[in-house]
């Protein structure tokens, strides 16, 4: 059976539902991310963020190309 449990955003401190074990309909697969994003992610935060973090992540106009910068913080 499926493995969903209820997290907190490391970014924004609100819950949400994570489904882990049914990857295909977590709200993650849904948000398209290009390599710099997933980087940017990636040297944040260690767990999961929430769709509406991962829908601001994607629409930052700034976080569209590799030059992200390391000290930028949300």
């Amino acid at each position: 059976m499926p493995r969903h449990q209820t997290e907190t955003c490391p970014r924004c401190q609100q819950p949400f539902e994570c489904k882990m074990g049914s990857i295909t309909l977590c709200h993650c697969s849904s948000v398209a991310l290009n390599k710099a994003q997933r980087d940017y992610i990636a040297k944040r935060w260690d767990a999961c963020l929430c769709h509406a973090c991962l829908l601001a992540i994607a629409a930052d106009a700034s976080l569209l190309t590799q030059g992200v910068p390391a000290e930028r913080q949300p």
